[in-house]
Formats: structure tokens, C-alpha cells, sequence
């Protein structure tokens, strides 16, 4: 079968002037190469690369927790998280569009035995506190034991209020669940919500962080927890084949993306927003942090991606809807050209 990622992004020979297909495609600039070429390294499963280890502990101090992990990708973090919550026959409560089930091959499910109970989330993302607490099964062996319950937030770029994670984990709580936050889009959240890097990850006992989207590192998400769990974690990130040597390299990016690339986010939220405005002459629009799902009359055409590829922008395979994602590489001449790109398809 044909990959329409593919498609679309070798679609027409113009030089790229926004590619609006994630924010997984940014390219590391000039100074995150430098840091990158720089980084002191040495052998991360013995626990001696110098540059990872300070990561974990910048990540863990800014979370509030007591240590951190630094894995390969978002789904390996969040895997590692649901194994080390969660025993083989045990339960995960989390929403069917959430990207632990919906996105990430039912891992915890085919190689872990774990569970999942999965729920419609409300309008806004949630998952509200009844649902959580009607999902949670009783003590009787026809059941899997309830162990874990696991949120997002942002959920398809939607910074979910942190009244609204507070009354789902005060939930899960008070019927003794462990909690996780696929936070992949952490920062965002927290840039949309206001709010304080510990205000979020406080309500959780662990949190995993991607820096390869928004803040743009090459590779890399962190784990962050206490240091009983991030312990566990760690060896089943080795039986997981994450175990790397010289990662300090990576790290490095890491590092320079918290220290450069977290207060511009709300740059990408500003142009996100232009380009919402833009569109909305044209359809259905639904524009939150640095997302917009975008539904035209009829749907998105087969023929749309090939349009704008000519204007210099790339975008996903055609659906009924479809999904921007503004990021730190497009520019204000990269969101002129998609702007103007679409005026003229539909002009």
C-alpha cells in the first residue's frame, strides 16, 4: 500500500516554503548543530554520557520530579511509562482518540498484556471525572484490575484547562489509580494555558515530554517521575532495544531546544491563528495552540496537496479534513505563501 505522507511530500519541484504536514519535520538550526557537535558524550547505559545525564536532571528539576528519562520517541516514553505502571492482566483507562491508543500499535496491549478500557473524551479533550470514575472495575476476578489512568494534554492542539485535568485525576485518585500525562505537546499546553511548567505535572506522577516536535530537536522524548518508577522505566527501555551509547549528541539538542525554543511557541500559536483566519472563507474551521483541522464543503480534494505543493507548501494526504500544524520552521513568508496558496485554489 502507498504511503499518502509520501505522496504529498514528494508532490511538485518548488522550493519548500512551509511544510504544514507536523511539527515532527523541523531541521535543526544553526546553533542546536553547534550544541549538538560540541556535546561532551560517553556511554549512556553505563550511565556515563555527561550530556544526557543533565538533561534528565534539567527535565526532572523543571517537572518537579524527583528524576527523568531520556528515550528514543513520544511512543517509547509513553510504552515505558504504561509497563512500568502497569502489571501483565491490569487496566489502562484513557480516551479512544489519545495517542497511547489510538496512534502507538496497542504496544502496551501486544507486548505488555495491559489493558486499555477506552472512553469518548468531551468536547474539549477531557475526560470527564464521572467517566473515569463509572470506567474503574470492581474488585472480581471476571475483571482486569484498573491500575492506571492516562490523559493528554494538548489533545489535536487543544490546551485542555487545568480545572478540567484536575477533576479527571481527583477521579482517578480517589479510586487508587496510578496517573500519566502524555504531555508530547507539553509546552504548548502550558504557553496556551498561562501557566507554570510544575502547575501541569504536578497532578501526575509521571509525565512524558516529546522535544522533537514543537521545540524542535532532531530525536527524543523524556520521561519524568519518581525514581522508583523512572527506574523501571529505565530497564524496559533497554529490553525495549532504547539502550544507546554516545546519545549526548541528541541530548545536546534537547538541552539547546528547552533553552531557546520554549518562550517562541507562542509565535507558532500567533501564526496558527493567521492562518485559521485565513481559511475560514473557505470552510470549517477549528484552530487551537498551533493546529488547525480544516474541512472545506465537500472535503478536502485529491488535488490540493499537488496545488500547494507548486506554492511551496507541503501538506498531508488529502481527507475529508485535514491537519496543519504550525511550527518553528515556518516562517512569515512560509504562512504568506500557504495563505496565499489557498486563496488562489479557492479564489
Amino acid at each position: 500500500m502507498s504511503n499518502p505522507y509520501a505522496q504529498a511530500a514528494n508532490a511538485g519541484t518548488t522550493p519548500i516554503l512551509a511544510d504544514l504536514r507536523s511539527d515532527t519535520v523541523t531541521r535543526p538550526d544553526a546553533g542546536m548543530r553547534a550544541a549538538m557537535a560540541e556535546a561532551d558524550v560517553g556511554d549512556d547505559v553505563y550511565g556515563d554520557d555527561p550530556t544526557v545525564n543533565r538533561l534528565e536532571a534539567v527535565m526532572a528539576e523543571r517537572l518537579g520530579k524527583e528524576a527523568a528519562l531520556f528515550v528514543n520517541s513520544g511512543t517509547q516514553s509513553n510504552f515505558c511509562a504504561m509497563l512500568s505502571h502497569c502489571a501483565r492482566g491490569e487496566e489502562i483507562i484513557t480516551a479512544r482518540p489519545y495517542h497511547v491508543f489510538k496512534y502507538e500499535a496497542l504496544g502496551a496491549s501486544v507486548l505488555g498484556g495491559i489493558a486499555f478500557d477506552a472512553q469518548d473524551p468531551a468536547a474539549d479533550g477531557a475526560l470527564d471525572a464521572d467517566v473515569v470514575t463509572h470506567t474503574v472495575k470492581d474488585d472480581d476476578s471476571h475483571h482486569p484490575i484498573t491500575r492506571l489512568l492516562s490523559l493528554e494534554n494538548t489533545h489535536n492542539g487543544k490546551a485542555i484547562p487545568l480545572s478540567r485535568m484536575a477533576d479527571a485525576v481527583d477521579a482517578g485518585r480517589a479510586a487508587g489509580l496510578s496517573l500519566h500525562l502524555d504531555g508530547a505537546r507539553y509546552y504548548n499546553a502550558i504557553t496556551a494555558l498561562n501557566c507554570g511548567e510544575t502547575a501541569l505535572a504536578d497532578m501526575f506522577d509521571t509525565v512524558s515530554i516529546c522535544l522533537s516536535k514543537g521545540l524542535g530537536a532532531p530525536v527524543g522524548s523524556v520521561l519524568v517521575g519518581p525514581t522508583e518508577l523512572i527506574a523501571r522505566a529505565r530497564r524496559w527501555r533497554k529490553m525495549l532495544g532504547g539502550g544507546t551509547r554516545q546519545a549526548g549528541l541528541l541530548a545536546a539538542a534537547g538541552l539547546y531546544a528547552l533553552d531557546n525554543n520554549v518562550t517562541r511557541l507562542r509565535e507558532d500559536h500567533a501564526r496558527a491563528e493567521a492562518l485559521a483566519d485565513a481559511l475560514r472563507p473557505f470552510g470549517e474551521v477549528a484552530q487551537a495552540t498551533n493546529m488547525i483541522f480544516f474541512t472545506p464543503p465537500g472535503g478536502v480534494t485529491s488535488d490540493l496537496p499537488t496545488h500547494m505543493a507548486s506554492h511551496g507548501v507541503k501538506l498531508s494526504g488529502a481527507t475529508g479534513t485535514t491537519r496543519f500544524v504550525v511550527h518553528k520552521d515556518v516562517t512569515d513568508d512560509g504562512l504568506q505563501a500557504a495563505i496565499d496558496g489557498f486563496q488562489r485554489y479557492w479564489g
